[in-house]
């Protein structure tokens, strides 16, 4: 496989559904979005937001839109990721499921890029944590990610939204992100002791030692 670009050795690298993802980048970027890379996949940028993400699962290759929720789908086919309010996905087990819906893909895409264009956002609900755009991202990237997440209690949510929002530069964000992505998988807080050798503030971070 010849690939070039940012994300070039994700897809040279790629074990499953290999033709499936690279036909979907080869739309993705026919419809004028540019590649990076972001949470260890293939992601697409319009208008300074995050547009889309190709990725493959086990039962097929993957077309995420990151802000999925506020596009117009009549056909119904939209996925939506566990309960996540954001985001939608579409999976397609064939390069010729893919190519029979071309058109349809190609709709989309430019309803996402008119979305970011318009500044469009989908409004949080009341009481609802309002979540900065790359933890959405890392949580559609993510579904065990975005599981761990959603288990924590509210305040745990918060707080670490607060903390990772706090970080004047996306780059910041999503390493704060990454930093602490361990301690949210093991379903713990900000201050909480990972270890279980000790319980006050500032938190436990498993490299204290251990006292008698």
């Amino acid at each position: 496989m010849r690939t070039t670009g940012i994300a070039a050795d994700w897809f040279a690298d790629c074990t499953s559904w290999c033709d499936e993802v690279v036909l979907l980048r080869e739309i993705v970027l026919a419809a004028g979005l540019e590649e990076t890379l972001k949470w260890g996949q293939p992601a697409y940028v319009a208008e300074g937001r995050n547009i889309a993400l190709v990725s493959h699962q086990k039962a097929g290759a993957v077309l995420s839109f990151l802000s999925g929720a506020l596009l117009k789908d009549p056909e119904g086919r939209l996925i939506t990721p566990g309960v996540s309010r954001h985001s939608r996905f579409l999976q397609f087990a064939s390069v010729a499921e893919i190519a029979s819906q071309r058109s349809y893909l190609d709709a989309l895409l430019a309803q996402a890029v008119q979305v970011a264009r318009d500044g469009q956002r989908v409004p949080p609900l009341p009481d609802e944590i309002d979540y900065i755009d790359e933890l959405q991202e890392r949580m559609a990237a993510d579904p065990d990610f975005c599981a761990a997440f959603e288990a924590l209690t509210t305040g745990r949510r918060r707080a670490y939204n607060h903390y990772f929002g706090g970080a004047k530069n996306a780059s910041t964000r999503e390493a704060r992100i990454t930093r602490y992505t361990e301690r949210i998988l093991m379903g713990k807080g900000m201050l909480d002791c990972v270890c279980g050798h000790s319980k006050r503030p500032p938190g436990c971070d498993g490299s204290h030692r251990e006292y008698p």
